[in-house]
């Protein structure tokens, strides 16, 4: 799987990513256009005196040339709308479709785990992470590209806007952005270490009650029910200060932002009004560039939103991958392989000085050798814990040997696909999975390999 978040959307929706860019620099000359179209109603519809006026080829009067750029602004409102609404629609589909495909992935990798990694990780952290911690990467996904090249573009085109209207107010529109772009990241670094500190945290809290569910009778057996509870009390009192920390942090990023952003304005009133005054400037200039000027706001906090999420969902990911990339993963070839030629299962089965460890190093199996002629009856048998379930997961390939090796006819088990050791061997163990459905579901589940027939919606 992709190591990064952005090398994950580039993989998978290149093209999308690339029409959504294309739209947006579509849409950018009908937004500058939507701005200088209020300068025109106020300096030269309103305040004009040169009537008739000549507008593209047509003599107008005062109130024709005023209903015209008032309709001419009202189908530019329609036409930004319809951008942003085709937009939002379909980086939201392709928001979607990346998270149905990393959900996939995911659920691919947990069909490669290896048997012994289900001991040590628990069914309820599995579904957390495949369901809940995937959600929020979901609307990022649509945003990774489309956000900063949509907000970004607008918010250049509204400096670009107020630079031409004079570039005094242009300057004192930027002078605190640098301020902004220094702290803001800076806070944000601290607040994302909270936030990976919170979801380890979690995480191990779900363990924990995970254990208090299954060793329930554990519990009341050795009267440990206020030790698990100061546990708890513990662990929540620790995310509780987590999370305590990243709501200062946070609404002191929101408190600086709204007092740099209320602060601009003042600039205007005195520098643009004194230009007013004295004639540098007309009055329907600087009341468009205060119209610009509101509309900065939005497009500047969404930019410093997207940087927190953009940090918080490179963070989930980069947790989810770590937890879904293993050594000993079972190859993806040997999952979907459909072999041309493959072995009878007849023979001679050998088993050749095969051992299983445990990570602690415990050795399960130790030299364990046999040779059997197929097709035949034999038994594996033993003292409890002795290791012969072990043996017979390993001749029917759930597990792989830590050593030496169980070969069928000179052919590796471990080096054949399942559609081979999935079909041919039988595994009954004692105790069997059934699965949600009915009985007959349960008892053809071992014929259930490849389609017969197209499905049909």
């Amino acid at each position: 799987m992709e190591r990064g978040v952005f090398q994950f959307v580039f993989r998978y929706s290149k093209a999308q990513q690339l029409v959504l860019i294309l739209v947006v620099i579509a849409s950018l000359p009908f937004y500058f256009f939507s701005l200088d179209i209020p300068k025109q109603i106020v300096d030269k519809a309103i305040r004009g005196s040169d009537f008739p006026m000549n507008y593209f080829g047509l003599e107008l009067d005062q109130v024709p040339f005023l209903m015209v750029l008032c309709a001419i602004f009202l189908i530019l409102v329609v036409v930004n709308g319809g951008f942003k609404f085709f937009l939002n629609v379909y980086r939201g589909a392709a928001g979607e479709r990346l998270l149905r495909r990393l959900r996939y992935q995911l659920i691919e990798r947990v069909l490669r785990f290896p048997l012994p990694q289900f001991r040590k990780t628990s069914q309820g952290e599995v579904v957390s992470m495949v369901t809940l911690e995937t959600e929020p990467l979901g609307g990022f996904f649509g945003d990774a590209l489309n956000l900063p090249s949509y907000q970004g573009g607008l918010l250049l085109t509204l400096m670009g806007f107020m630079f031409v209207q004079d570039w005094k107010l242009g300057l004192a529109a930027i002078a605190l952005y640098p301020v902004q772009g220094w702290l803001i990241p800076k806070l944000q670094r601290q607040v994302n270490a909270l936030g990976k500190q919170r979801v380890q945290s979690v995480r191990r809290l779900n363990e924990r009650i995970g254990e208090a569910v299954t060793g329930a009778h554990e519990v009341h057996a050795n009267d440990t029910s206020q030790y698990e509870l100061a546990d708890y009390s513990t662990r929540l009192g620790k995310i509780f200060d987590i999370r305590y920390q990243i709501y200062k942090k946070k609404f002191f990023i929101k408190f600086v932002n709204n007092f740099l952003a209320l602060l601009t304005p003042f600039f205007f009133y005195s520098i643009g009004g004194w230009l007013v005054i004295v004639g540098d400037m007309t009055v329907g200039s600087l009341i468009a560039v205060l119209g610009a000027y509101k509309d900065v706001s939005a497009p500047w906090k969404m930019l410093l939103g997207y940087y927190q999420r953009k940090e918080d969902a490179r963070i989930k990911y980069e947790q989810l991958i770590e937890k879904f990339e293993l050594n000993d993963l079972l190859e993806e070839e040997k999952l979907v392989a459909e072999p041309d030629d493959k072995p009878a299962m007849t023979g001679q089965l050998v088993a050749a000085n095969t051992s299983l460890s445990e990570d602690d190093g415990l050795k399960v199996v130790d030299g364990a050798s046999m040779r059997v002629d197929l097709p035949s009856h034999f038994a594996v048998v033993g003292p409890p814990g002795g290791g012969k379930g072990e043996f017979s997961q390993m001749i029917a390939r759930l597990l792989n040997p830590s050593g030496g090796k169980i070969s069928l006819n000179d052919t590796d088990l471990s080096g054949l696909p399942e559609a081979f050791t999935g079909r041919q061997i039988s595994y009954a163990g004692q105790t069997p999975y059934i699965f949600g459905g009915t009985i007959r579901d349960n008892l053809l589940y071992g014929l259930k390999h490849r389609p017969l027939r197209e499905i049909e919606y």
